[in-house]
């Protein structure tokens, strides 16, 4: 038996076409003594059903269901890897993989979507986080299936096909009197993990939507051109940056550890502690020239997982970063893939839980996830804006009051409805909007942040960073102090 010197993680379950590794550590195989009267047992029950059963059975078949009975008795992530599942999750990292693009759970025994990953079909069809998948349908195989009781590998493989076919997915959804169905066409999933821009002068977004090989390249390489066009367009330095890890469903650990390296460099980001609690293995940031001089704020949300949620902890602990958002997930165990090398006949694997991993102060994120420092909820901009209206009355609402030296006499102090030829369409300026009948994410910051409360937000208490710093050292000239007397 062989095992693989890798520790993957479903992060929230598994992605339809991607599956997320951590790529450290050493599975140490423990001898446990098995218990013969068990397996006695086993036997029987086995030699009854094939002797007995009302149609003839195979042995491949009731093996396989045993070990997968056996698993299902420990975490949703424990799970055997038939041959054909096995040789997929080899080859799921790359950035390059067919498939839906959408990341399953399983949630009070429902298949639910965590969240579809950007610009892929689920994501351009209109799935959305926390829709329960009740039904599946393919039509081509001749399959129409009732989700309860599926394991999330039996859902992947019956969603996931060649490009260019089509599925059915039937969701519940809250606000729906009935389940939905939301036929998708397969493809190749091409994941661009890093996006940015600059949202105004001196302050930058970068979002990470997955840890993808390369991710951390390409984080500098983004970073590198918003400095020099923040330098082009404005004549001076990049002062903070919005880094978002909303609905980043995790990824690869070591670029993981690479991208919190660079905004810390050397020092703890994340460790990882199984049964045997005396051997901890730390991994460390190893950027020698980190961007530890920029002033930094991450925004997290319920969909942010695993790979995402180290970075936060990492940061947060490091108090290098303000988080700012909801809660993120809370998926904190390690799996190792062992290669279980059949000599008979194709190659199996076994997915295991076999650690659970800490943020640098030792704090364990399984099933609580990484708390922000300033909790901010997604806000509809539109209904902010419309609760504004009905402001106090001010001096300046007075009709004939003394005009101030530095008042805008251009702001009328009475508030005048719109016109109904004045209501400006606001639909260009949603996060997420409909582009030939498909879903599309704004990717251009400067856009963004009209209709993302949280956004807002972050961009905010980045501005606030140099406010208060300001404040810390303010002392009153002697103009100011002989005016206050």
């Amino acid at each position: 038996m062989k095992r693989t010197r890798l520790i993957f993680t479903t992060t929230l379950g598994l992605m339809l076409g991607l599956t997320l590794t951590f790529g450290l550590g050493y599975f140490r195989q423990v001898n446990a003594a098995p218990s013969y009267e068990y397996l006695d047992t086993f036997t029987k029950v086995m030699h009854f059903v094939q002797a007995n059963y009302v149609e003839e059975v195979e042995t491949e078949k009731l093996m396989e269901g045993a070990i997968k009975g056996m698993l299902s008795t420990l975490d949703p992530h424990t799970v055997y890897l038939p041959p054909d599942q096995f040789k997929e999750m080899q080859v799921d990292t790359s950035g390059r993989f067919g498939g839906l693009g959408i990341e399953i759970t399983i949630q009070d025994g429902l298949l639910t979507v965590v969240t579809p990953i950007e610009d892929t079909p689920a994501f351009q069809e209109g799935v959305e986080p926390g829709d329960k998948i009740v039904r599946i349908v393919d039509k081509r195989e001749k399959v129409d299936k009732e989700t309860k009781g599926m394991s999330l590998h039996e859902a992947v493989k019956l969603m996931r096909g060649k490009k260019g076919t089509p599925v059915t997915i039937h969701v519940v959804r809250q606000g729906l009197n009935k389940p939905k169905p939301i036929t998708i066409t397969r493809d190749i999933i091409r994941v661009n993990s890093v996006k940015s821009g600059l949202i105004e002068p001196g302050y930058g977004w970068l979002r990470i939507t997955s840890f993808q090989a390369n991710t951390t390249r390409d984080l500098r390489a983004h970073l590198q051109k918003m400095i020099k066009e923040n330098q082009a367009k404005n004549k001076g330095e990049l002062e903070g940056l919005v880094l978002d890890l909303r609905y980043n469903p995790g990824g690869l650990l070591e670029e993981a550890v690479s991208v919190s390296g660079t905004f810390v460099g050397n020092v703890p980001i994340v460790s990882t502690m199984g049964r045997n609690k005396k051997q901890k293995e730390v991994e460390y940031g190893k950027l020698k020239t980190p961007y530890d001089k920029l002033k930094l704020v991450v925004l997290v949300n319920e969909a942010s997982a695993s790979a995402s949620e180290i970075v936060a902890g990492a940061l947060q602990d490091h108090k290098r970063a303000l988080i700012v958002g909801k809660p993120t997930f809370g998926k904190g165990s390690v799996q190792t893939v062992i290669d279980l090398d059949n000599k008979s006949g194709p190659r199996a694997g076994l997915k295991l839980t076999v650690a659970r991993y800490y943020t640098p102060n030792g704090r364990s994120i399984q099933g609580k996830g990484i708390t922000p420092d300033i909790e901010v909820d997604r806000i509809d901009v539109d209904l902010l804006e419309k609760a504004k209206q009905g402001r106090m009355l001010r001096e300046a609402d007075l009709k004939g009051h003394i005009i101030g030296e530095d008042e805008d006499t251009s702001v009328k102090g009475e508030d005048k409805e719109d016109e109904p030829g004045d209501k400006k369409d606001r639909s260009d300026l949603r996060p997420i909007r409909e582009k030939d009948g498909k879903k599309i994410r704004v990717s251009d910051p400067a856009v963004l942040i009209k209709s993302d409360f949280q956004l807002q937000q972050a961009l905010a208490y980045l501005k606030a960073w140099n406010i208060f710093r300001t404040a810390g050292n303010w002392e009153p000239d002697k103009k100011t102090a002989a005016a206050a007397k």
